[in-house]
């Protein structure tokens, strides 16, 4: 790098002014190359604060990129480089398209920052293992193909398929295996088809832990296959996805540097919730926005553009927030209008239009995560959730499977999260190290696989959904009560069938008052919308608008009103009683699934 501007150095330049560059020390040496990789680092660090404090665009993007690129190449020629390998585990249920997209982004975020280094056109610190639970034999085949092509352009990627999972379980102690049916299911009796991910990460921990018998260190990277290794930003009239933060960069540096076994980050974008629970706050946002476009005229130019669109990071799109902690906001989100170019009121209406059956995938329309760069990046905080399509975990913290996986409810990560707070404290830790998160797929011509929701022709159905958002917030709030009272050492089966049972009844009430919200904002919204003098409503050619939002109406009310199949399911009865048994039967069985999951990882394999 001798003799020719770097990019390094054509940072320093530009930002020669800010407070933190003109205090960096230069090396004394430009020879001594241990000085100049701390340099680098040091120099990196700096600029990334100033590079996030006005927003950085791509060029500046692409020069920090490169930056980093440089630093590779001095580590390179330096030799013995002792830094973690990272393994990506990406559990995937027939979303072969999201797999691609996923991909994509370990492929692009490697070639930007090329962390480990490059030889021979492959990428040395970087594993990507495709845990595949998919039930379509053609999706499980393209699944295979997609591994293998990301494996030919330079990511070593190990398909671990169904064939793959039950060699792992054949690879255990026989009598070992029978007792860790808690953690891993029965997949040999049921299937190796959509176990659920907690299963499936769970059955990846074995492979995990097999591959911790060399000496190297590594670091275990837990996503979600409808993420990408990106942030979203807002900008003007819009937003941005960028490739902009060195994961893999930062996390070796808080494993080598802090004694942690459990790192959590968030997501960006779409929420990490159930529709389920996010009804009652978009129809607030759905009315506030029939409300504003009534005003306007259907051919003048459209006005829901925003400079500055309100972020949701504070759970805004939770319909309990108040019961994580958040406080409870009435106000409404206003519709950022994603027509690009000018256009009219009658467009902005068909974009909305279009978006509102992704609710019931998980997109929320009005209330979205933006990335926020914070001065002490990556921003480490004490941790009390985990969020499962974001989590990193040392060769120690394979010791904190997913808990009650069988189960196959929701909120599994805030369960583990609460049990590795209890037991680790500074050990468990949250860092500003998003992906963004991305429920549907752009362009797909149907919505990929998504466990608890059915569609048949128009109609969705959220049933499975709701069911097991609800029982897994009794399962939250349960082993919360009870870790306060001592457990899991200091309880009985006796006090913990007492904690479910209030749990479940106080949360039913909670629910059926949310129940009763979304009717009365059902019924507002409708009849802003079907009003008699409502311009959409005489519009010429647009039918199509129209139809969108009332089978929008339609699918609400057949998901929360009267004779939903979802409350039938979580009410006093016959499923609830079976439920709560096995939630208590799951909870009193821990401390015997942790003591048999210790002698699995410290078991040889075979």
């Amino acid at each position: 790098m001798q003799g020719k501007m770097t990019a390094l150095s054509e940072l320093l330049a530009r930002y020669a002014g800010e407070p933190a560059i003109q205090v960096l020390p230069v090396p004394a040496d430009a020879a001594d190359s241990e000085a100049l990789i701390r340099h680098y680092q040091t120099a990196l660090a700096a600029i990334e604060r100033a590079l996030w404090a006005i927003g950085p665009d791509e060029a500046e993007l692409a020069t920090y990129q490169r930056a980093f690129r440089e630093l590779e190449q001095l580590i390179a020629r330096r030799g013995d480089d002792r830094r973690h390998r990272f393994v990506i585990v990406i559990p995937v249920a027939d979303r072969p398209q999201h797999l691609t997209n996923i991909l994509d982004s370990v492929l692009a975020l490697c070639r930007a920052f090329e962390y480990g280094g490059c030889e021979a056109g492959r990428y040395r610190k970087v594993l990507v293992v495709v845990a595949d639970d998919s039930q379509d034999a053609a999706v499980i085949r393209r699944n295979r193909e997609i591994a293998a092509d990301f494996d030919r352009q330079g990511i070593e990627t190990f398909y671990f398929g169904a064939e793959e999972q039950a060699a792992e379980l054949r690879g255990l102690d026989p009598e070992l295996r029978a007792r860790i049916d808690a953690i891993v299911g029965t997949p040999e009796i049921d299937g190796f088809q959509r176990k659920g991910a907690s299963i499936t990460r769970n059955i990846a921990y074995l492979l995990a832990r097999r591959m911790c018998t060399d000496g190297e260190r590594r670091l275990f990277y837990f996503v979600d296959s409808d993420e990408q290794f990106k942030v979203r930003v807002p900008y003007a009239g819009g937003s941005r996805d960028l490739l902009a933060l060195n994961y893999f960069h930062h996390l070796d540096r808080i494993f080598s540097e802090r004694d942690v076994q459990v790192l959590t980050g968030k997501v960006v974008g779409d929420p990490p919730v159930s529709p389920a629970v996010m009804a009652a706050n978009f129809l607030d946002d759905v009315i506030g926005f029939l409300q504003q476009l009534a005003k306007e005229a259907p051919r003048t130019s459209c006005r829901f553009h925003a400079d500055a669109p309100p972020d949701a990071d504070d759970a805004a799109y939770h319909d309990m927030a108040d019961l994580f902690g958040f406080k409870g906001k009435t106000r409404r989100f206003d519709y950022q209008c994603t027509v690009d170019g000018a256009h009219d009121h009658t467009a902005c209406l068909a974009g909305f239009a279009d978006k509102l059956d992704r609710f019931f995938e998980g997109e929320h329309p009005t209330r979205i995560t933006w990335y926020g760069h914070t001065d002490d990046f990556p921003s480490l905080q004490p941790a009390r959730t985990v969020y499962t399509g974001n989590y990193v975990v040392s060769e120690e913290g394979l010791a904190w499977f997913i808990p009650f996986a069988p189960l196959k409810l929701r909120m599994a990560g805030p369960v583990l999260g609460r049990l590795i707070r209890a037991a680790l404290g500074g050990g468990f830790v949250s860092a500003n190290l998003p992906l963004l998160h991305t429920r549907t797929v752009a362009g797909a011509e149907a919505f990929e696989y998504r466990a608890g929701v059915a569609r048949e022709s128009a109609r969705v159905d959220l049933s499975g959904e709701f069911e097991r958002q609800f029982f897994g917030d009794v399962m939250l709030f349960s082993v919360s009560e009870l870790i306060e009272r001592g457990y899991p050492r200091e309880t009985s089966a006796a006090e913990i069938d007492q904690v479910v049972g209030a749990v479940a009844a106080s949360m039913y009430r909670k629910y059926q008052e949310k129940r009763q919200a979304i009717a009365v904002r059902l019924q507002q919204a409708e009849a802003l919308f079907n009003a008699a003098e409502r311009w959409w409503l005489q519009l010429p050619g647009g039918e199509s608008a129209v139809a969108k939002f009332r089978g929008f109406f339609d699918n609400l009310r057949a998901n929360f009103g009267e004779d939903a199949p979802g409350y039938r399911l979580i009410a006093p009865g016959e499923n609830r009683d079976a439920r709560r048994c096995a939630i208590v039967q799951a909870i009193a069985g821990l401390v015997e699934d942790r003591a048999a999951w210790q002698q699995v990882l410290v078991s040889r394999p075979s």
